[in-house]
């Protein structure tokens, strides 16, 4: 599929399943080679998700009391971005979230990164706002993970993995590791053991073009 990037909208919310994903930014330090970013200007049938703006709360608020929360499995903090890139307004977002009623459980997809983002450990806020924390593992040690993810931080497998510790320590979320499929299965058993090491879950996600 051609991608044409100037296909942009304000797709705050749209539906997967029985799940709401939430896109609140098109920022992210990673170019991950399976991205479906280089595929897609949306994703699963959605409006474009290359937004005009980064909605504020008011347009964030003003989409969500559209929804019938009741409808939904999950509201999932994921688009065309790193969330946490935003995380006052994420954290602003799932408290919302929790004072409507019928608010289902919340989870983040997140790339790990959130800690270099902004200088400082985040895990306590997310796991504290947040029920599932779902961190983007995508191969199991650094230089494999370097070459399919391509983030702008040289040490970036390394804060992932403190991000993914802290966030265990944390004690309140549900917190996984997913890989797509498109690895090896030898480096699919070797993210198992690195997700058990740090006492997370593995889930192996299918990649759609």
């Amino acid at each position: 599929m051609k991608v044409n990037k100037m296909a942009k909208a304000m797709t705050i919310s749209y539906v997967v399943g029985d799940n709401l994903y939430l896109n609140l930014t098109n920022k992210c330090p990673c170019a991950c080679t399976f991205c479906i970013r280089n595929h897609a200007d949306g994703a699963y049938g959605s409006d474009p998700l290359w937004l005009e703006h980064e909605p504020d709360m008011n347009e964030i608020m003003a989409d969500l009391r559209k929804r019938d929360l009741r409808k939904f499995r999950e509201v999932v903090f994921c688009g065309y971005g790193e969330p946490t890139e935003r995380l006052d307004v994420l954290l602003e977002t799932a408290a919302y979230l929790r004072s409507r009623e019928h608010c289902p459980r919340l989870r983040l997809n997140t790339n790990g990164l959130g800690d270099l983002i902004h200088g400082r450990s985040i895990a306590k806020e997310l796991c504290y706002a947040l029920d599932c924390i779902s961190i983007s593992l995508n191969a199991p040690t650094d230089e494999e993970y370097m070459k399919v993810t391509r983030p702008k931080f040289p040490n970036a497998f390394e804060g992932l993995q403190k991000f993914t510790k802290d966030c265990v320590k944390a004690g309140r979320a549900e917190i996984i590791m997913s890989v797509v499929d498109v690895i090896p299965p030898e480096q699919i058993e070797a993210s198992k053991k690195l997700a058990d090491k740090l006492g997370a879950k593995l889930r192996v996600r299918t990649f759609d073009e």
